[in-house]
């Protein structure tokens, strides 16, 4: 093993020793109110895994092992270099959700200058597949593997040497790590190969909710359907390069709520004589914060969050006549959300009544629960193991959202966290940074749920 990555092996095994609760991480869960155990488990030496080589060569099980494993981390030290500067590239150079398609083409053109593989672009947009074909497949599976082209609309404020050049726009959700580390792992499947099919997917509009359901609404990915899907997040707060997982529920279901009140307009001196809708937005404001509380009644992981307000023009001398407020809502199943949102109906439409006010209200944003199932949990745990990450397992929920739920809902699989370290800054802050360390380790992780998937049976062929 190269020296740099078995001293960060060493440090990863030193923080497996630890045993965390949520009471002290409540602000990396973003709900004080959980207190869920944490616990890292160490995991086993590569050397003792009889995974990394089956379908690669007809040496004894140990040698091959041995020696391929040798040959990954050396050819991974090789190209880390070059995952930094990609992820320095792709981070000067952000796209907003529904405008990714330069991003896209960046990473097709790195996929192309690296692999053979065969490239699918403008799915559901400018989404982009890179499929990997075994030359000699022992699997008739197929594999999907994701990452998320868009950035945020947040200026960037650190002073980095590749600070965004494009204005109030910026990766800061660590997007373009995430990206960075799928290339790694096509740099591995491009010289060691998969027993099966392996598609590798650039998905665009994440952050809006909307990216997942248009790229499984384009016909062409009809042939790239995968029989298992996984995607990993970074996470800050969790100790770096720990793989963050759990069965059932892992990220949140979410829905936007926005109201739009109407009323009358008047003089600020005769407010009688109009509709102000001010009073009615102040109830809703008071009525929505607590009722997931009411409606989900010993649900701690449904809440509601008030986003945005904004009623009339800047002025002294009228009395508005119109104005909006938007609101997230969140729990950890589709079912508990679905409860959530008629309740906030049927409580914004009951003050606004009351009022006089007409309200509007349209939803917006839907992210499904992300489920991982007992199969797909297993797997990752295998891949961690093999490339000898310390796991975090959680009791709850985690309370943001991720529209890898809608793969989720179609092939078993998992969304899981690497986790980006205990002091790094949250992700959507402006001095956020995607950590350049765990590039080669997410990569890796990757590349290492390929040899794990393909070595278990899938829910199909079990039945079979």
């Amino acid at each position: 093993m190269p020296q740099d990555l078995a001293h960060r092996h060493l440090l990863a095994r030193d923080l497996a020793q630890a045993r965390v609760t949520t009471d002290e991480r409540a602000p990396l869960l973003g709900n004080p109110a959980k207190r869920a155990s944490i616990f890292v488990m160490p995991c086993a030496r590569v050397a003792q895994a009889p995974s990394w080589t089956a379908a690669r060569t007809n040496e004894t099980a140990g040698d091959c092992m041995s020696t391929l494993e040798d040959a990954v981390l050396h050819h991974l030290q090789e190209i880390g270099a070059g995952l930094v500067d990609l992820r320095h590239e792709l981070h000067q150079h952000p796209s907003l959700s529904g405008d990714e398609g330069p991003t896209a083409a960046r990473v097709a053109r790195w996929l192309r200058t690296h692999t053979q593989a065969r490239l699918i672009e403008g799915l559901g947009g400018a989404g982009l597949a890179a499929v990997f074909e075994p030359s000699n497949p022992t699997s008739d599976q197929t594999l999907l593997l994701r990452a998320e082209l868009d950035a945020l609309p947040i200026s960037e404020v650190e002073p980095l040497s590749y600070r965004s050049t494009a204005e109030g726009v910026s990766h800061k959700c660590g997007h373009d790590g995430h990206m960075a580390m799928l290339c790694g792992a096509a740099r591995l499947l491009e010289r060691f190969g998969a027993a099966g099919r392996v598609v590798l997917l650039f998905q665009p509009a994440e952050e809006t909710g909307e990216g997942a359901c248009a790229v499984l609404a384009d016909p062409r990915f009809d042939e790239l359907r995968p029989d298992r899907a996984f995607a990993l997040h970074n996470l800050p707060g969790f100790p770096e390069g720990s793989v963050v997982l759990r069965g059932g529920t892992f990220a949140s279901a979410s829905q936007g709520l926005w109201v739009k009140a109407s009323g009358e307009t008047a003089h600020a001196s005769t407010p009688h004589l109009g509709r102000s809708p001010a009073l009615a937005l102040a109830r809703m404001i008071q009525e929505l914060t607590p009722l997931a509380a009411e409606a989900l009644p010993g649900h701690r992981d449904a809440f509601i969050t008030i986003t945005h307000l904004e009623m009339g023009r800047p002025s002294y001398g009228v009395a508005p006549g119109e104005g909006e407020l938007r609101a997230t809502l969140r729990a950890a199943s589709d079912e508990d959300l679905e409860t959530l949102v008629r309740a906030a109906f049927t409580t914004v439409k009951r003050v606004a009544a009351s009022e006089g006010i007409e309200a509007e209200i349209e939803h917006q944003e839907r992210f499904a629960a992300s489920i991982n199932d007992e199969g797909g949990t297993a797997l990752v745990e295998q891949a961690a193991e093999l490339a000898e990450l310390p796991v975090v397992h959680l009791e709850e929920p985690l309370p943001w959202s991720e529209d890898f739920g809608q793969f989720l809902g179609r092939a078993p699989g998992a969304l899981f966290g690497l986790g980006a370290g205990a002091g790094a800054k949250p992700m959507h802050s402006a001095r956020y940074d995607f950590p350049d360390d765990l590039l080669t380790r997410g990569a890796l992780c990757l590349f290492a749920l390929t040899r794990a998937a393909f070595e278990s049976p899938s829910d199909e062929e079990s039945e079979r």
